[in-house]
């Protein structure tokens, strides 16, 4: 099916995704999406946060990462026909949904295969002691070849004439083009970058033996508040004893004995 765009219907210009407002909006979103990551390290617990330089060695692969991701789609979104801005948003959404699936499949079954080949380099998230800057590098790069490899199966998705379709009303209620940059650049990929920012450091970050899920740490209180019942069923056990022998006693004595 051939779809014919209106040009009327172009709010977004080519040139929109580069001007001087839409480079603005970008650094205002990466600038917003990078305090997200220093908050999330503070949110950690003391005992297990990460010092800076492993903290740095995480967040630079996503830094990267985003900064490909970004680069492709703005090239992208200029090479289809129609409003830029909507093709961008629809790479944007499948990046932050499909492509984080495959992100996080692609990882795991990369550990699988350090573990099996004993390769330590691709733990992601372990440097060595101390921290190496080679290794850092090796998963840089094996995170980037798999960003790739996710860009280029999305591309071949959007390919799909239905999204074509789609492009004619996902952005239809907005006529402004400069509300449609900020939806599109900033708002949206805001609070979307905020929750893939932080899932995506939980995914290449090291899992330390401290770093326990939530569900484990509700079971782990649950049997000390467990035990900590028992030994106090079994102190006042203790008590009781003590007190019904000392009763006992206190009848058995004869009536003649009198304490000094």
């Amino acid at each position: 099916m051939e779809v014919i765009f209106d040009e009327s219907d172009v709010h977004c210009k080519p040139n929109a995704l580069v001007g001087n407002f839409g480079w603005f909006l970008q650094g205002l979103l990466a600038t917003l999406a990078f305090l997200c990551l220093i908050v999330k390290r503070f949110c950690e617990p003391k005992y297990d946060r990460r010092p800076w330089k492993v903290w740095f060695f995480d967040t630079s692969k996503q830094g990267m990462g985003s900064l490909l991701m970004h680069s492709a789609n703005l090239f992208l979104a200029g090479q289809i026909a129609g409003d830029p801005c909507t093709w961008y948003m629809i790479h944007f959404l499948l990046d932050s949904s499909l492509g984080l699936l495959l992100i996080f499949f692609g990882i795991r079954f990369s550990q699988h295969i350090a573990r099996v080949k004993n390769l330590e380099s691709f733990n992601f998230g372990e440097y060595g002691k101390p921290e190496s800057v080679r290794i850092w590098l090796i998963q840089c790069g094996l995170y980037m070849s798999l960003l790739c490899c996710v860009k280029i199966f999305i591309t071949l998705l959007i390919s799909l004439d239905i999204w074509q379709v789609i492009t004619k009303f996902i952005m239809s209620p907005f006529t402004d083009p400069r509300t449609e940059l900020t939806i599109v650049m900033l708002i949206i990929p805001l609070f979307i970058n905020a929750l893939m920012f932080w899932v995506t450091d939980d995914i290449l970050m090291h899992r330390s033996r401290h770093r326990i899920g939530l569900l484990r740490r509700i079971k782990i209180q649950y049997h000390k508040v467990q035990q900590s019942g028992r030994l106090e069923d079994s102190a006042a056990s203790d008590d009781e004893e003590l007190l019904n022998i000392d009763e006992t006693s206190t009848i058995l004595r004869p009536s003649g004995v009198q304490g000094f």
